[in-house]
């Protein structure tokens, strides 16, 4: 039987009562196990497994000696697959930051005429980063409650509080999450603003006075300034961070051995979040470009030195309008993300800008900047970083794509769920590319639960395949009420299994967990966790998730194995917004081949309801549906030259939407190299 929660605690900052995450019992999750993979093996493949599986969960078995020890373990932790889960995921991951794991959120495109109006951008993002500060320093947020699948129960809170106050600190073998919770240490009161590849503390606190927003834009121009008129070449220090996890281990360890600059590690380790003031990219800014300079800053040639990595928040004003968040995704999921970034756009829009010389702390000091000692072997690590940067930047296939034939209200009028329907499009559009169907990923979130963060949709499912091989193989089946049903049947077994995740009752962590525990009792890893299928299994060649925003702004991350690709989406009332990455060095990928078998899926779907449903004529509306996919692809192609004529807003440029219940939260499958 699995074990369901008994016991509750206060979440510290919602001050509600939540239960442990349950742990479910062994024979549920292996014959789930075998239910997702039975159509992704061959049946040789499949034959060996169940005999496997089956020998695992055998009465005195192995499995049943490790599921022994998950229930100790559960009476024990707050959450019993947290700490696996957190190394697992993220921690023991030697791959890069950028691309591989960093998500990022793309603001809307700034219309800046002169530098100035970067920096007092940057400056009303600051004192709103302050004012969301303040709310967490309060304990103050609103109390987050579930929505979409079985709505309205309260969510830890635990993942809003490390925002501005923890740091990914790399190792040779294992990274560490450090959390700054000392009562000795005094809380951080800079921010590190990075400019032309060099760094400065700006203290946002001096002679206990936060400073305003005038202060701060005074002292954003010292440090443009500043950056400017550096006369020796500066070492750009933020592309070891961009290097992977072991690598800038290495390199830290070697920057440690001179004092100097362990007071700017220091300095950059515990400050608040960083700015990062870009450089015109040079690029013409469309959706996909923007989304790729926010993800890599164009690589050592632009304005890929101009970052810290390890940092959890890092707000980017490009020169050239280009502007949003990194963010470094251990301490938090997307959706943590996507609140601290709404709340920031609607407070520069909600709250102008208040350049006014009104109690200023007079004789404001300069901001100091960082300095560096880059002995040899370090310029040699830094050359080596600005390779493998080069690299990635080269490899990214990015794709940003605005399908305007239908969003999400005509998906609820099929009294279906966007969510599920949109992973099943995916389905649709990777088995129109690739003829089969593969492990997929899509975020579910466990924060109804203490210290949840999230457990995997299996959303390749027996029931998706058969819809899409029914769409895609005319001989298979001509009527198309039974393809409705197929899909119908589809939609029921993704939501069926939505349910199972975001209550704790899926597979992943559990399987993950029982491998973790063998492990730790020194036992030889039991053979299920060395065959074909649980490494095909854990090999995410699709990465999916709904990050759905109600300010106009897109999230995108890249794919988290080399033959995969990265999916990401936001579904608005009339259109939805894909994200496509993938790599180039793979012969097997390509972005904007998947972002249109996906358009194509998506407007065969409609087809189908229209036509079982009794909407629109098919035909007609796919005639609309191109003209105005046409019409947005001129609009977006079109839209530099555009803006050039625009006017300056006082306001950051920024639409504003109707909060919408989302079905899933965001999350980023991040591929350790030895899933591959």
């Amino acid at each position: 039987m699995p074990i369901r929660n008994q016991e509750s605690f206060k979440d510290s900052a919602s001050g509600d009562a939540l239960p442990k995450l349950p742990l479910p019992s062994l024979s549920e999750t292996l014959d789930t196990y075998l239910r997702c993979m039975k159509h992704l093996l061959t049946e040789e493949q499949f034959n060996k497994t169940q005999n496997i599986v089956k020998q695992f969960g055998a009465p005195g078995g192995v499995g049943e000696l490790l599921q022994s020890k998950l229930v100790e373990r559960r009476e024990k932790k707050a959450n019993w697959v947290y700490d696996y889960w957190l190394s697992d995921m993220y921690l023991n991951n030697r791959l890069a930051l950028p691309v591989n794991s960093s998500p990022v959120m793309v603001f809307p495109q700034q219309n800046f005429k002169a530098p100035i109006d970067s920096l007092r951008f940057a400056a009303h993002l600051i004192s709103g980063v302050l004012e969301y500060k303040t709310l967490l320093d309060a304990r103050a947020l609103p109390v987050d409650y579930a929505r979409g699948q079985l709505s309205g129960k309260p969510l830890c809170m635990e993942q809003y509080y490390r925002l501005f106050t923890s740091y990914r600190l790399p190792g040779p073998d294992r990274d560490t999450l450090v959390a700054q919770e000392s009562s000795v240490m005094p809380e951080p009161e800079h921010i590190i603003v990075a400019c032309k590849n060099q760094f400065f503390v700006l203290d946002v606190v001096i002679n206990f006075r936060r400073l305003n927003e005038r202060d701060l834009l005074t002292q954003l121009e010292k440090i443009s300034k500043m950056a400017a008129n550096e006369d020796e070449p500066v070492p750009p220090m933020g592309l070891l961070t961009s290097n992977g996890r072991t690598e800038w281990a290495e390199a830290r360890s070697v920057l440690m051995r001179e004092s100097t600059n362990r007071d700017s590690l220091d300095m950059i380790e515990r400050c608040l979040c960083l700015v990062c003031l870009d450089d015109p990219s040079g690029s013409e800014q469309s959706d996909t470009t923007r989304a790729a300079m926010m993800l890599h800053g164009g690589g050592p040639s632009k304005n890929g030195g101009n970052r810290w990595y390890d940092k959890p928040m890092q707000f980017i004003v490009g020169a050239d309008g280009c502007c949003g968040v990194v963010c470094e995704h251990s301490p938090f999921e997307g959706i943590v993300l996507v609140q601290c970034s709404e709340y920031l756009l609607k407070y520069m829009i909600g709250s102008p800008s208040k350049l006014v010389r009104a109690a200023s702390v007079s004789e404001l000091p300069a901001p100091r900047r960082l300095r560096w000692k880059c002995s040899p072997e370090i310029q040699k690590l830094l050359t080596s970083s600005a390779d493998e940067l080069h690299r990635l930047v080269k490899n990214l296939d990015m794709n940003v794509h605005k399908f305007s034939g239908y969003g999400k209200e005509f998906i609820k009028m099929q009294k279906m769920s966007p969510d599920a329907y949109i992973q099943v499009a995916l389905q649709l559009a990777y088995y129109r590319c690739h003829g089969r169907a593969v492990s997929t990923y899509e975020s579910a979130s466990t924060r109804r639960f203490q210290q949840g963060r999230v457990d995997n949709i299996r959303s390749a499912t027996p029931e998706a395949l058969a819809f899409v091989r029914a769409m895609t193989d005319r001989k298979l089946i001509s009527r198309e009420m039974e393809k409705m049903e197929l899909l119908r049947c589809a939609i029921n077994a993704q939501t069926k299994y939505t349910v199972m995740a975001i209550t704790g009752m899926a597979i992943d962590n559990h399987l993950l967990g029982l491998r973790e525990a063998a492990r730790e009792m020194k036992m030889e890893k039991p053979e299920i966790f060395k065959d074909d299928a649980y490494l095909i299994s854990n090999h995410f060649i699709l990465s999916t998730s709904q990050v759905p925003t109600t300010v106009e702004m897109f999230c995108c991350y890249g794919p988290v194995v080399p033959d995969g690709y990265g999916a990401c989406y936001n579904p608005q009332s009339d259109h939805i917004i894909f994200s496509v990455s993938s790599f180039h060095e793979s012969p097997q990928t390509c972005s904007v081949k998947f972002v249109k078998c996906l358009v194509q899926g998506l407007q065969d779907m409609m087809d189908l309801c229209n036509r079982c449903n009794g909407g629109p004529d098919p035909a007609e509306q796919r005639r609309n549906n191109q003209t105005t996919e046409k019409q947005t692809q001129t609009e977006t192609k079109g839209k530099t030259s555009q803006d050039s004529t625009k006017s300056q807003p006082t306001n950051p440029q920024v639409l504003v939407k109707s909060p919408e219940p989302s079905f899933t939260e965001a999350k980023t499958r991040t591929s350790a190299k030895g899933k591959f």
